[in-house]
């Protein structure tokens, strides 16, 4: 009973795959008509074809005339060629529409959604679901699904072919097709499991790469050189293993049905040798015989062929789906006028597990002031400004932001619009300085940009690049040191003249006097926004109206 309710189930989710793929396909649906339009023809082509064959074959056995049957059929054959190239061209031009498509859909819905839903998920394993299961599914949807159609509609048209010429060799032939469809059902089970430990195991190799090579640093600091290659090594086997028992599962089922589709075949031709004993068919007539029987068993086999794809294509689109699942950012429409911001915190409470990171927290930035947060690490300063931005969901308590005014909006997604973050570590793009800086404000004019660099300490340096702003750096600002990182980071922020600004540790990097200029900076910021600082740094603190100290999940004013 247990293993019919979970096959039930399992139905469910199929249904559920295959409603999701036919949204997607929607939009593609002409085309992909037209593509299947073009096979078709040429399968009608291949019947017009096995039938001149017959009458070349009989007219040159009677000694008449065959030469325009030749010619004939070399146009049908040109023809085919033609059909076969354009047919190619646009699967080529569909399939790479279709899985963009996918991949901008699915990378537009992570990046609307919350930061710490998504954070649960490895940069690896999203990779692989934009990557490879999109893929997938770009190619069930313009090739799988399109040839079971064709291969269907192809097998009617050849089975009716041969039963015109014999009705009990057509009968044979489509026999198989049972015997075909419960082998593929009972392959294709197994190789679903498969498919998605294969998909799996790419998801662990490729988050292996990805963070071994963003932490190079630190595995050749500690002489992990080896280990790692090791490590890949056995991931790499690990995940052989999986797509060679999926490789052999495949080759098993195609094995079976070729086996069966020869036995069928050698049945055809003892068949028409004997009516050719008997003199009831001509040589043309089995030569007919011999084609058909071929094209009735192509079909036949490419539809047993497809169910692994089509097990394939569902489990690459529950894996997407699952992040489609993600729930978005509520965005409210900022109605209120966004000048002289102040933060307004009413108990709240948060934890990444059941342990509350903090509990019943109540703070109010007013416009205008600078307040300092301090605290020992770990304890939840981080975590505040995250919250503040809105970044977690499930949160309990509020996050207002008012002004002056007296209008105020509770925090969501929106409200980003009017903050300016610097965060924690080196958090630049691959790209010229002036594409990070513009991160910050993308309408920012050149004049803008010199003036955030000037006020973050970062002009000189910057003008002392080779090409100036137009200087390319590396991923994670490489090229330059981590201080010069954190001031164009700063000047990322600068340019974007917020009126809430927020520092998380901005300064952890800079010497001393750099970090007097770039305070000096802030203070002549215009118009004087308002400031969250996240500081371990006492000379910070003299530049701040008030300190709140975070200790023992609670906020206190020092």
């Amino acid at each position: 009973m247990g293993k019919l309710k979970k096959l039930w189930d399992d139905r469910q989710n199929q249904y559920k795959y295959a409603k999701w793929l036919m949204k997607y396909t929607k939009p593609y649906l002409g085309r992909i008509i037209l593509m299947m339009v073009f096979s078709l023809s040429g399968t009608v082509s291949s019947l017009v074809m096995v039938n001149l064959t017959k009458k070349i074959i009989d007219n040159a056995t009677e000694g008449k005339e065959f030469v325009t049957l030749i010619v004939g059929y070399l146009v049908l054959v040109l023809g085919l060629q033609v059909v076969g190239v354009i047919s190619s061209l646009m699967s080529t031009v569909l399939n790479e529409k279709f899985s963009f498509g996918i991949r901008k859909q699915v990378y537009e819905k992570i990046i609307n959604s919350h930061w710490m839903d998504v954070k649960r998920y490895h940069t690896g394993d999203l990779m692989t679901r934009l990557t490879s299961d999109a893929g997938n599914i770009a190619n069930g949807i313009i090739g799988t699904i399109p040839n079971i159609i064709i291969l269907a509609v192809e097998l009617l048209m050849v089975f009716f072919t041969l039963f015109y010429y014999s009705p009990l060799l057509a009968c044979f032939a489509l026999l198989v097709a049972p015997v075909a469809a419960i082998v593929s059902w009972w392959f294709g089970k197994k190789l679903k499991k498969l498919q998605v430990k294969v998909q799996e195991s790419e998801s662990e190799y490729r988050s292996f790469l990805q963070e071994s090579l963003a932490n190079l640093l630190v595995v050749k600091a500690f002489a992990n050189e080896e280990y790692s290659a090791k490590r890949l090594t056995k991931l790499r086997d690990e995940r052989f293993g999986w797509i060679f028992k999926r490789a052999k599962l495949g080759l098993a089922s195609s094995t079976t049905m070729s086996v069966a589709f020869q036995l069928g075949y050698i049945v055809a031709f003892a068949y028409g040798a004997t009516l050719i004993a008997a003199k009831t068919i001509t040589y043309g007539t089995m030569s007919v015989f011999l084609s058909l029987i071929n094209k009735v068993q192509s079909p036949i086999m490419g539809l047993a062929q497809q169910i692994p794809k089509v097990v394939s294509v569902l489990a690459s689109a529950g894996r997407v789906m699952e992040l489609q699942n993600i729930p978005l950012e509520e965005k409210e429409e900022i109605t209120m006028k966004t000048e002289h911001i102040g933060v307004d915190i009413k108990e709240l409470t948060f934890g990444y597990t059941e342990e509350k990171v903090l509990e019943n927290v109540s703070l109010d930035v007013k416009p205008g002031e600078f307040v300092a947060i301090i605290g020992e690490s770990g304890i939840g300063k981080t975590t505040l400004i995250r919250l503040i931005m809105s970044f977690m969901s499930d949160v309990q308590g509020d996050v207002n932001f008012y002004n002056t005014y007296g209008e105020s909006i509770r925090a969501n997604a929106s409200t980003r619009n009017f903050i300016a973050y610097v965060p924690q570590g080196n958090t630049l793009f691959s790209g010229t300085v002036r594409d990070n800086i513009l991160m910050g404000n993308l309408n920012a004019t050149e004049e803008e940009i010199y003036d955030a660099l000037k006020l973050s300490a970062g002009y000189e340096f910057v003008m002392g690049l080779p090409n100036g702003l137009d200087t390319v750096i590396g991923e994670r600002g490489h090229g330059i040191s981590e201080g010069q990182a954190q001031r164009i980071a700063i000047a990322r922020a600068f340019v974007r003249k917020a009126p809430l600004l927020i520092l998380d540790e901005a300064t952890s990097s800079l010497d001393e006097a750099t970090e007097l200029s770039v305070l000096e900076g802030l203070q002549a910021l215009t118009p004087k926004p308002t400031c969250i600082i996240i500081t371990h740094r006492k000379s910070i603190l003299q530049y701040c109206d008030r300190e709140i100290k975070i200790e023992n999940s609670k906020t206190v004013e020092v």
